[in-house]
């Protein structure tokens, strides 16, 4: 391990600067002042010296008032059509209390309001894109908090349920939010989640921990066939999740699904960082998850290739390492799958909203006080790109209606934060993230570049539509920058739903679908959009496409691999192993 890097500025403030820092970072949860700030007045100031773009927005405003007012006497005697429409994701106002006379009105205002708050904060010259994003961001974060169905007199739910209840739905919110309040003072899980533990209720598929290091443990499931595919699949999941997402439930298992397909699975299980690991780098991740999976994997399957996948930054992570063994003429891995996964990071979403040198910045300096950030951060900012339905939805459903929002085994995952290792998370979030060094090919591994045009196998891409972690456009850009046949598939859903996919029983959605597209090395069209607009709809669930495309990229059946767990004091460990839960690490053999 290297040793910390105290005298880099980039990687945490000065001992002088600390306390200061820490606590502006603690007052502000995670977000750069400074950073918002500077967003905000390079708006106001372009805005202030742009006289003719004021008068389009005063006229836009006038237009906007005569339409409400219009719409005003016309909702006054009945029923009638809106003058505006909400985005088809906005369900705050679609239920029939809020079609009714004065509510519909209060409704129009609103999105009238948010719809010439998105005029104002784009379209004004001089404003740097990150600016303009950044500034539309903390609009919407402020129409959203004053949305009319957050205030209980003016929403018609609420006033319904109340005089239904008594008042008692009030009530009933009130002991819901003083539960939630003591237990994140308390610093402990949510309640209902204490139902849902890996090993008990969750990730319940028979294996064996085969490997272990001070970074990962590596997982290898019972076949469930007599004969197996040749090919082993190794699982690399994101660090920043804990990999049993992919195990949840036997319903929704997708390493039951394919171990029922007759594959050897194995799985990498990251261990939850503490302030000893500040110094644990990307190329660490690199080398002792990935590039080490895959030597145990290859010395318990000698012979075969592997068949290799990666979830989120898994993914990334995986293709970094396919690329640096593909330059060297390596022949372990036989074929490349990436679900929502990135490495052209020109356009990552509204997560890229938070990433700037002063945000950057603003991390290292919460990062410098434990070595780490801690996952209720991280979890914060998701939170914040999808505030609407992850923070009021919750404060209308079960802090003014006073129901309870049932605990799936999906939520407690979510609720099962991680922690990133100071260095590690600096190092991606600056070199991936800001400086784009891997798609442009300036990432080196022990010296080595990284050139993603070195990947030359098969490679399956697969992106969701309603991805706020790794658009889908930005997925595909895998497609020009990787040498290698490839197919793309496009699915319903977002980062996690869309993932957690199983194609029947009870907890197969009705509503899956997946696009499809297949190429030859970097004969995939250049715009996205252009293939999605030709593109046929599959509907189901994307896992049996993958599932035969796998098979296309194995040899033969062989029989099935007994596991041989590693023993660690004399005894094995049964899948889902240590790492999962935290508990300490005994020595690694």
């Amino acid at each position: 391990m290297r040793s910390p890097p105290h005298a880099d500025p980039s990687h945490g403030p000065s001992a002088i600067d600390l306390p200061l820092k820490v606590g502006i970072a603690r007052f502000a949860n995670g977000l750069s002042p400074a950073s918002l700030a500077q967003a905000q007045t390079d708006w106001w100031l372009h805005l202030l010296v742009s006289p003719a773009r004021q008068s389009q927005l005063a006229a836009s405003a006038l237009h906007k008032w005569q339409a409400w007012l219009h719409y005003l006497a016309r909702a006054a005697q009945g029923p009638c059509e809106g003058c505006v429409t909400p985005a088809p994701q906005d369900k705050r106002f679609a239920r029939p209390e809020w079609q009714r006379f004065p509510y519909n009105a209060l409704a129009q205002a609103f999105l009238l309001q948010q719809q010439w708050w998105d005029e104002a904060t784009h379209g004004v010259r001089g404003v740097s894109r990150h600016h303009e994003e950044v500034t539309a961001f903390v609009a919407r974060q402020w129409l959203d908090m004053l949305s009319p169905s957050n205030v209980p007199l003016l929403n018609p739910q609420v006033l319904q349920e109340t005089l239904r209840t008594g008042g008692a739905n009030l009530a009933k919110g009130a002991a819901n939010w003083a539960r939630d309040a003591m237990a994140l003072g308390a610093g402990g899980r949510a309640r209902g989640l204490q139902a849902f533990e890996p090993g008990k209720t969750l990730a319940l598929t028979p294996g064996q921990v085969v490997m272990r290091n001070h970074l990962v443990e590596l997982i290898q499931y019972e076949p469930a066939t007599p004969t197996v595919w040749r090919e082993p699949v190794l699982v690399v999941p994101s660090w920043i999740m804990k990999f049993y997402i992919l195990d949840l439930t036997p319903q929704d298992s997708l390493v039951r699904h394919l171990v029922a397909q007759g594959h050897t699975v194995f799985m990498l299980s990251w261990r939850n960082p503490g302030s000893a690991d500040a110094d644990l780098g990307l190329d660490d991740y690199l080398q002792f998850g990935v590039l080490d999976a895959l030597a145990a994997v290859r010395k318990r399957c000698p012979g075969a290739g592997v068949n290799a996948m990666g979830y989120c930054l898994g993914g990334t992570l995986l293709a970094m390492a396919a690329a640096w063994l593909g330059a060297r003429g390596d022949a372990t891995l036989r074929s490349v799958s990436l679900l929502a996964a990135q490495v052209d990071f020109q356009e990552p979403g509204e997560l890229g909203l938070f990433i700037d040198e002063s945000q950057i910045a603003f991390l290292e300096d919460i990062m410098a006080e434990h070595g780490y950030l801690d996952g209720q951060r991280m979890a914060g900012a998701f939170q914040l790109i999808n505030s609407r339905d992850l923070v009021w939805s919750k404060l209308v459903h079960e802090y003014l209606m006073g129901a309870r929002t049932p605990v799936t085994p999906l939520r407690a995952w979510n609720a099962d934060a991680t922690r990133l290792p100071a260095r590690m998370h600096s190092e991606y979030l600056r070199r991936l993230y800001l400086q784009n060094d891997l798609a442009d090919g300036r990432y080196r591994l022990h010296g080595e570049p990284v050139n993603l045009e070195a990947i030359r196998v098969p490679l399956y891409l697969l992106a969701t539509e309603r991805d706020h972690v790794s658009p889908w456009t930005s997925v595909y850009q895998l497609l020009r920058l990787a040498r290698a046949p490839a197919t793309f598939v496009l699915c319903a859903g977002g980062h996690n739903v869309g993932i957690v996919n199983p194609p029947d029983g009870p907890l197969a959605s009705p509503e899956a679908a997946y696009r499809t597209g297949a190429w030859a090395p970097r004969e995939a069209p250049a715009k996205p959009l252009l293939w999605f607009a030709h593109a046929q709809v599959h509907a189901g669930s994307w896992w049996p496409h993958w599932c035969q495309w796998l098979a296309q990229q194995s040899s033969r059946r062989v029989k099935a691999r007994p596991v041989a767990g590693l023993r660690v004091r004399g005894h094995t460990i049964p899948a889902p192993g240590r790492y999962v839960s935290g508990a300490p690490q005994e020595p690694a053999p």
